[in-house]
């Protein structure tokens, strides 16, 4: 019995799914499948395999090396994996260890045909261990648990995505192999837009060509893009897609990320989704989660308020308390950058407090609501930057949510002046290591992701920010070390 079978690893959908494909693979249409699945940072990673490779692999998976998961945002192993009574004593599995190979199960619902390279397939991967078991520091696996829990209680989340970004043409890279570094030297770019003219028709117009390969590859993917728009920051966007159920929009966030690098850097431009690229004169892109929850059976949105007066319904007031009450703990999901924290600014459409209002985008969270049974009615949460694990970030929602929902939670009163002095202890965090701080003293988010994969998330970020600490000391400024970071590679 092959080992997706013998663990029950596949629906009955994604096992006609996987029919489909095998017979789609023998037709030898494609040159090669890509088989990738997103770290911790969600930067997608894998393999281009053989069509006979990829057949074997619908039944019994492929091997990867497992370190992958255990990388920090410079790709450097943050356990130590040769030494084994100290990776024994750090508690990492013993599949880890020797850098010893995980099995990546291939999703085949996931499987398109990439625009910019027609020859080849695409299927995104989940990582299990040798017996079966779901690989605790795979995070979609945490996203599956948080919408299993929803199911049981005959919900399921419904989302929206609005992703800001942004794109430069790209003059020079670094070529000469003398000179290279790790992590490698960030592109030279130029504008393509000069900003600080939000929404001008015009600067939509100087950008068309790279609206152009934007629309092309998400309609080739189908990606269901709702608007593109010219951002106030210079060469910055914004895409908004359809609301989606479930899993979906966050397996859509992963692959519009990477499809965007990769075609966009194909027609010559560089696309980043780092909150601050390294310049002087930009301003942060932010991802403001749109959610709601809907009955599975009735298929209603359930924080439509039924009331005269009231904006939420009393369990979408319980669902916004939880996410206020936690946001503290799961600021380091949704905002796991050092770059990210220079973003919360009064009066620049970021939050400050940790608060809530009605339409109101100087909020943490910001309800949206036209009327009583408002089939619209949702929370947009504002906290995150575009560079988050979309797998991450949502199960924190769904999880804080969900404990509101539990203990119905009370509701503060919403703010009409969210930039106004308040108390410092309603704060949203104001760097990354004051985040991680609130992330390993949160008894929900240990509960719901566990020890284990919440230590290895704070000693991966801690390796990050000591990485910079270091540099700092050496006399590189904090500009330099975030170019280095991150603007090439997210």
């Amino acid at each position: 019995m092959s080992f997706i079978a013998r663990h029950g690893l596949y629906t009955e959908s994604q096992q006609r799914a996987a029919g489909v494909l095998d017979t789609l693979f023998k037709g030898r249409e494609f040159t090669a499948i890509r088989l990738s699945f997103p770290d911790l940072h969600g930067i997608l990673r894998g393999k281009e395999v053989s069509l006979a490779l990829a057949r074997d692999s619908l039944e019994h998976g492929i091997p990867m090396v497992g370190t992958l998961l255990l990388k920090d945002t410079a790709h450097r192993t943050a356990w130590p994996v040769f030494s084994p009574h100290e990776a024994q004593s750090a508690g990492l599995d013993p599949d880890f260890w020797g850098a010893g190979d995980v099995v990546m199960v291939p999703l085949p619902e996931t499987f398109c045909r990439l625009p910019w390279a027609p020859h080849l397939g695409w299927m995104q991967c989940q990582a299990f261990h040798h017996d079966g078991r779901a690989v605790a520091f795979d995070p979609r696996t945490h996203l599956c648990q948080a919408l299993q829990s929803l199911h049981q209680r005959g919900l399921v989340l419904k989302t929206g995505l609005e992703i800001e970004f942004y794109v430069y043409r790209l003059l020079e890279e670094e070529s000469d192999p003398a000179t290279a570094q790790w992590p490698a030297h960030p592109p030279k770019v130029a504008m393509v837009h000069p900003g600080y003219n939000l929404l001008t028709e015009q600067w939509l117009d100087r950008s068309e060509p790279v609206l152009a390969v934007i629309r092309r590859t998400c309609a080739a993917l189908d990606l269901p893009l709702r608007s593109l728009e010219v951002e106030l920051g210079p060469s910055q966007f914004e895409a908004v897609f359809e609301p989606a159920l479930g899993i979906v929009n966050a397996d859509r966030m992963v692959l519009f990320r990477s499809a965007m690098k990769q075609a966009l850097y194909r027609a010559g431009f560089h696309a980043s989704f780092v909150c601050r690229p390294p310049f002087d004169t930009v301003m942060s892109s932010g991802w403001h989660l749109h959610q709601s929850l809907v009955s599975v059976s009735e298929g209603t949105n359930i924080f439509a308020p039924r009331e005269e007066g009231e904006v939420l319904s009393k369990q979408g007031q319980h669902y916004l308390a939880g996410l206020l009450e936690h946001a503290a703990a799961y600021a380091a999901f949704a905002v796991p950058s050092i770059n990210g924290y220079a973003r919360y600014q009064p009066n620049a459409l970021a939050p400050v407090g940790i608060d809530w209002g009605t339409d109101n985008r100087g909020a943490l969270c910001r309800v949206v609501n036209r009327g009583r049974e408002d089939p619209q009615t949702r929370i947009e949460n504002r906290i995150g930057e575009p560079m988050a694990n979309p797998y991450l970030f949502l199960a924190s929602q769904v999880f804080a949510g969900l404990r509101g929902i539990q203990t119905e939670a009370p509701l503060a009163r919403p703010v009409t002046d969210p930039y106004a002095a308040s108390d410092q202890s309603q704060r949203l965090p104001s760097s990354l290591g004051q985040a991680l701080d609130y992330l390993d003293a949160s008894q929900l988010m240990r509960s719901w992701f566990g020890d284990s994969f919440v230590n290895h998330f704070l000693r991966i970020k801690k390796n990050e920010i000591a990485r910079c600490n270091q540099a700092l000391a050496k006399g590189a400024s904090q500009k330099d070390w975030e170019a280095h970071e991150y603007f090439g590679l997210f």
